[in-house]
Order: structure tokens, then C-alpha cells, then sequence
């Protein structure tokens, strides 16, 4: 699907028009999968719970799938640990009980399934060693977490595949601290000094590798996610992502002419345009009127719109009420139609 240059090939992959970033609000499993699949049934998603507590955050979820590397919760954040715990079991579990609602509610679905898991940056970044401070501070250790996270990423998208046989799988890698990482902004334990700004080569070739990696044996595409400013679009496709999820409002002038350039070499675009937390709702017509401005703006042809955009909330749901997550997702299905039906 991916020549890792970023180029999806669209004759092969058809994405859906609307879909969520990851997290809901509650701790219901069942409810959450029903929700989300009967909201998106082009384009469904593993959902996350954060709600429940450690374990069931992004962090806690992918540090449950890694392979031989552990963690545990303290009271600063996910810490190294010599062997799996109970804060590993429990992530576990939790995300046992995801997939066995997911898989009960797509019985013979057939197309895009998205599932999320945090890219090896924001891992990095999270993650602490013994010592206290973040992994993000030790370039070995780098280099195994994201070997780590390759593995269980691949095993992880095997399982989905066994449970979703007709779905075309979909990995969502969450970097919402990569700006952060690109530009020494991450903080250190004491808080008075932040870690040196990683060079951008290596940030690439290490997306690169996991993306690579999990592709070798992956019939889906791997789509990146931020909702932090400054997205390194032009990075993310040389480091073969076939997506790119973003914040629409954050977008800069910059940004414009960075997303122009992808779209015309085959990224996906996922255009968060909806809040993630309680908020009025436009009509749907009017929340995609950026998206269609943007188009014509960069000169790019109105009739790709619907092939090359794919409607999303800005960010996770996480923080919203159940009533407002669950209208945000059908306003994102409204938005998505009111842009094929009118791309002008």
C-alpha cells in the first residue's frame, strides 16, 4: 500500500470519507465500539478509553504491547520495569476487552478499520527510565524501544486482522509530542532544563523503521497523528506515512503549501475539523468550508477532495461528555458528505 515515500496507492486502498482520532469518554467497551461503529460505517475504529485509568491511556495501551520491555505507573508517569506488573496486565486486559467489542460489533465488515498506538517519539518522550528520566534522553534506548514497539505493533495488527477478516487494517502512530522532540522543548524530570532537540535525520529514519516494519507484513496503511502545531508534513512522508492527521485549525501558511505538495503526491489528508471536547456545532456544510477554501487556495482540483480528505475530530474525545462525542462523530459523517456532494 505504501512505497514509504508517503504515496498511497488510492486504485488499491479506498479510504473511508469520515472517521475518530482514538479516544472516547466513559469506560464502557461495548457501548464505545457500538457508538463508534455505528457512527462510522465506512471507516470504524478501535476505540480507547482513557477513563479507566492507567493502562487504558495511549501511553499505558502501547506500553502493553511492546515486547520485552515493561512498565509501571508512578506517580510521575509510565516508568521501565525489569518484568511485566500489574500496570502491564491491566493494560492488557483492557485492551483484550476493546477487541473482543470491536470484533462483536464488525461481524463480516469489510473495508478500513482504523487502531491507534503511540509512535516511538512520543513514546520516547513519555516514557521513563529507572532513573527517572525519559527515554527520549538515552539514543539507545531509543532505538530499542522503537524495535520494541515494531514488534508488538506487528503482532498487534496480525491479531486485529484474525478478529476483522474482511477489514483492511489502518495504524494510526500518535505523535503529538514530535514538534516538541524536533525542537528540545521536551522537559526533563526536575522541569528546569529540557532534553537537546533530536536531529531530524534520525527522527525520520526511526519513523521510517517502525512504519517500514510494520508495513513488511501489513496489508493496511500507517497514517501519523498530531494535534500539537507544526506538523512536519514534508518528515512524516519521507518517512513513508500514507496519511497525515492533523488539527485543521492550527494550520499555517507553511503548513498550506506543505499539504498541497502531499496531497498531490498521494497522502491522505485526515482534517480534524471538529472540537474534541464540548462545543457548538455548525452546519456541516460550514465546518468543511476551510477545507474547501484551502483547495482553491492551493489550486488543487475540487473533485479530489472527496478521494483525497478524510473528516475527523481535531483530537480525541477523551475530554467531551457522551452526548457531544457521540454528535461530534455523526457531524463528522455529515461534514464528510456535505464535501463530496458539494466539493465547490
Amino acid at each position: 500500500m505504501s512505497d514509504n515515500s508517503g504515496n498511497s496507492d488510492k486504485s488499491e486502498f479506498q479510504w473511508g470519507p469520515a472517521t475518530g482520532i482514538g479516544s472516547m469518554p466513559g469506560g464502557d467497551a461495548r457501548e464505545a465500539a457500538k457508538t463508534v461503529i455505528g457512527s462510522f460505517g465506512d471507516f470504524p475504529y478501535l476505540a480507547e478509553l482513557p477513563a479507566r485509568g492507567p493502562g487504558a491511556d495511549m501511553t499505558g495501551r502501547t506500553i502493553g504491547m511492546l515486547v520485552e520491555v515493561y512498565a509501571h505507573v508512578e506517580p510521575s508517569g509510565w516508568r521501565v520495569s525489569d518484568r511485566p506488573g500489574r500496570d502491564t496486565r491491566r493494560a492488557r486486559s483492557w485492551l483484550g476487552e476493546d477487541l473482543d467489542a470491536l470484533e462483536e460489533f464488525t461481524q463480516g465488515y469489510e473495508g478500513p478499520l482504523k487502531v491507534q498506538a503511540v509512535g516511538p517519539w512520543t513514546l520516547a518522550a513519555g516514557l521513563e527510565r529507572r532513573g527517572g528520566e525519559a527515554a527520549l534522553g538515552d539514543p539507545g534506548a531509543v532505538r530499542d524501544l522503537a524495535a520494541s514497539l515494531t514488534e508488538g505493533l506487528r503482532a498487534h495488527l496480525a491479531d486485529v486482522r484474525r478478529r476483522v477478516p474482511g477489514a483492511q487494517v489502518v495504524l494510526q502512530l500518535d505523535e503529538p509530542s514530535l514538534t516538541a522532540v524536533l525542537r528540545g522543548h521536551v522537559r526533563t524530570a526536575s522541569g528546569y532544563r529540557t532534553y537537546r532537540a533530536v536531529d531530524r535525520q534520525l527522527v525520520e529514519s526511526t519513523l521510517r523503521d517502525v512504519i517500514g516494519g510494520v508495513t513488511e507484513v501489513s496489508e493496511g496503511p500507517v497514517i501519523v497523528h498530531s494535534c500539537a502545531p507544526d506538523v512536519p508534513i514534508e518528515l512524516l512522508r519521507r518517512a513513508g506515512a500514507s496519511g497525515i492527521s492533523l488539527d485543521f485549525a492550527l494550520l499555517t501558511e507553511r503548513d498550506e503549501e506543505s499539504i498541497g505538495e502531499a496531497v498531490e503526491g498521494g497522502t491522505q489528508l485526515f482534517a480534524g475539523i471538529v472540537p474534541g471536547t464540548d462545543a457548538p456545532l455548525s452546519d456541516p456544510a460550514g465546518s468543511v468550508m476551510g477545507v474547501r477554501t484551502l483547495w482553491r487556495r492551493l489550486g488543487l482540483n475540487p473533485g479530489t477532495l472527496s478521494e483525497s480528505v478524510v473528516i475527523t475530530p481535531s483530537c480525541g474525545l477523551a475530554g467531551a461528555s457522551p452526548a457531544y462525542a457521540r454528535a461530534a462523530l455523526a457531524h463528522c459523517v455529515r461534514a464528510a458528505r456535505s464535501l463530496a456532494d458539494n466539493p465547490e
